[in-house]
């Protein structure tokens, strides 16, 4: 029994790695057809027709989001193609650059336009250096949503259960928001998309430490010290664990639609400028092939350690009977 699930714990890392190589080859599905979207227009239909200003409600409708999401992964069986529809790190990375190419090149209405694919943050009060604060900070939160937590959701369940995270990553980002309509019915949504990335947030920060060893002390100090002041229990441990291994300080003011926050400062560097936003794309790809790269060892030290474990077993112990 223990090799059978040991085996299919190996299969479901490696099947996840080649989901998330297939996004960095291929990038994501037109979004006419992308099953996300097409998830999301559903969604949209059920709280039209459940819609209450209740927590209740909105635990419906998390439910029946949670609910397709494993059908869902249940009939499409394949842990790879899961992996690769859930993931988005390319579409980040690709977005990230995009903006900064505009920012370079001094055209702020262009990177305003790119900017909402990013961020909720409204972007017409940014300039320059708000929206590579923006960019970086987003792709720090992202490597968690779009990277690391998809994987480790496809390692442990596959395509049932890395459907079901993104269909909770979704249904936070339709109605997770602390406004006046869905304080209470997104509520269910928001908790437990922080359930769902509370371990993945931190092995995100672990991976920023592995891929950022000379930062490691740096890291350690901004996750526990800094990202507890952090509204996001998850956001605030990535975005403390890339501003260190980057050298930087994220955190400020923030407005989203007339709502404005404040955020602790992350860090003890520098703002960040444009020109860090191909750091902080690089820290993310640097991360997520690290990641790949324990995956796809997950096997060959499986393998070992079941021939290590059977070479213990087949040796007499000093003074044991053998008998035939």
């Amino acid at each position: 029994m223990r090799n059978t699930g040991r085996r299919s714990s190996t299969r479901l890392a490696r099947a996840a790695a080649l989901g998330v190589l297939a996004d960095l080859a291929f990038g994501e599905p037109p979004v006419a057809w992308h099953p996300v979207a097409l998830f999301g227009r559903l969604m949209a239909r059920v709280e039209r027709s459940i819609y209450r200003d209740s927590r209740g409600r909105g635990a419906l409708y998390a439910a029946a989001g949670v609910a397709t999401g494993a059908c869902a992964g249940v009939a499409l069986t394949s842990t790879v193609l899961a992996t690769y529809l859930a993931v988005g790190g390319r579409m980040l990375c690709d977005t990230a650059e995009a903006v900064a190419a505009a920012l370079s090149r001094n055209d702020l209405e262009a990177a305003r336009e790119l900017l909402p694919a990013l961020v909720g943050r409204d972007p017409s009060e940014l300039d320059a250096s708000g929206m590579a604060r923006a960019v970086v900070e987003s792709i720090a939160e992202n490597t968690v949503d779009a990277i690391v937590a998809p994987v480790l959701w496809a390692t442990i369940g596959g395509a049932p259960l890395v459907l079901v995270h993104r269909a909770l990553n979704t249904m936070d980002a339709c109605v997770g928001y602390p406004n006046e309509r869905y304080a209470l019915f997104g509520w269910a949504s928001a908790r437990l998309d922080d359930l769902a990335n509370f371990v993945p947030a931190r092995l995100t920060a672990l991976f920023v430490a592995i891929v950022r060893p000379a930062a490691i002390g740096a890291i350690w100090r901004a996750v526990r010290e800094d990202a507890p002041a952090h509204p996001s229990p998850n956001a605030g441990v990535a975005e403390a664990a890339a501003a260190a291994g980057l050298g930087l300080r994220l955190g400020g003011r923030n407005s989203y639609g007339g709502r404005v926050e404040v955020r602790p400062a992350l860090g003890h560097g520098r703002p960040p400028e444009v020109s860090d936003i191909a750091e902080a794309v690089q820290l993310c790809r640097h991360v997520t092939l690290a990641l790949v790269a324990v995956l796809l060892a997950a096997q060959p030290l499986a393998v070992l350690a079941g021939r290590l474990a059977g070479a213990h077993r087949s040796t007499p112990r000093p003074g044991a009977t053998r008998w035939s």
